[in-house]
């Protein structure tokens, strides 16, 4: 008998030489997801993976950084007056903010940070979960709803002295201002005793914004931006640390998550004008919102500024235009 027509009959075999059949009266189990919230990311962590992901945080991505966008941070003497881990809780309005946040820690945040990144986003095809979990870190979450295995997984990393860097907004702002924040920073700190340090990046919609979908263009994760990005532009970027902040007693996480967002806020008003002035118009009661005016679209591009140092409206035009 030759090779092929052996190899035929084997494969017509019943078991155990061929494969076993299906009963027909029972429903067949759903393959199991490798992608999301399934993606198994704890390699990642092990030490020969962060060893070489810290060389080339170290000797790739941070020069290459501080070459291609020149990039200032304040407030980095605020971690060394509390013990971590930190959550780090930032507004997000492009693809480098992470990256150029990641960068700019100090050596002993940076290599056992992980970065809180959209399951349906990163983590959406095997190869990318891959790539960004060795990158920077990252560890899926699901950013429309509230979700339990999302939390735990977080709270555990940071319960082992992992540092957090999550983006309150659930996505990159599509127009430049700050939208309302959810409240996953302030239950995680209150669920682990882990410290939150507001974050305000200003200058990166300059660099790599968000774009709009385009007619006959898939949108990306949130539906709201095309997969293709947009052009990147050389920028100045400002990044913003502000102190550590812990909820008070009985401060539950609804209120504490409003202080967060507040402490951000008051960071992007310092961006836009300097650290006394934020503080006198937080304290008055006059400062932006930083939400932005309830107008158009063309109006609120208009309110924001053309660029850097105009955050939360610092920069804003006048209107009607004198």
């Amino acid at each position: 008998m030759k090779g092929p027509d052996l190899l035929a009959r084997i494969g017509r075999a019943r078991f155990p030489l061929g494969a076993p059949t299906w009963p027909d009266s029972i429903e067949r189990p759903a393959p199991k997801r490798r992608t999301g919230l399934d993606f198994d990311n704890e390699w990642s962590r092990r030490y020969p993976v962060r060893l070489l992901r810290a060389m080339v945080l170290d000797n790739v991505a941070r020069p290459l950084a501080a070459a291609a966008i020149p990039t200032t941070s304040i407030g980095l003497e605020e971690l060394r007056t509390h013990k971590g881990p930190f959550i780090f809780a930032a507004n997000h309005a492009s693809h480098v903010d992470t990256p150029l946040l990641l960068t700019a820690l100090p050596v002993e945040f940076r290599h056992r940070t992980v970065v809180a990144a959209a399951s349906d986003f990163f983590f959406d095809r095997t190869w990318k979960a891959a790539i960004w979990s060795f990158a920077l870190g990252a560890i899926p979450i699901d950013r429309s709803r509230v979700n339990r295995r999302s939390a735990d997984a977080a709270a555990e990393l940071l319960e082992d002295d992992w540092n957090l860097i999550i983006f309150p907004e659930g996505g990159r702002s599509p127009d430049g201002w700050t939208h309302p924040f959810r409240g996953g920073a302030a239950y995680l700190s209150r669920r682990t005793g882990a410290p939150v340090v507001p974050v305000y990046i200003d200058g990166t919609r300059n660099v790599l914004g968000k774009s709009p979908t385009r007619p006959g263009r898939p949108p990306g994760g949130s539906g709201t931006e095309d997969r293709r990005g947009g052009a990147f532009r050389r920028s100045p970027v400002t990044i913003l640390f502000g102190r550590p902040l812990s909820p008070a007693e009985g401060e539950d996480a609804r209120r504490f998550g409003a202080r967060i967002e507040s402490s951000v806020a008051l960071l992007g008003h310092e961006a836009a004008s300097d650290w006394w002035t934020a503080r006198r118009q937080q304290a008055e009661g006059t400062a932006p919102d930083p939400a932005g005016p309830v107008a158009a679209p063309w109006r609120r591009s208009w309110a924001l500024g053309p660029g850097p140092g105009q955050a939360l409206g610092g920069g804003a035009k006048p209107w009607p235009p004198r």
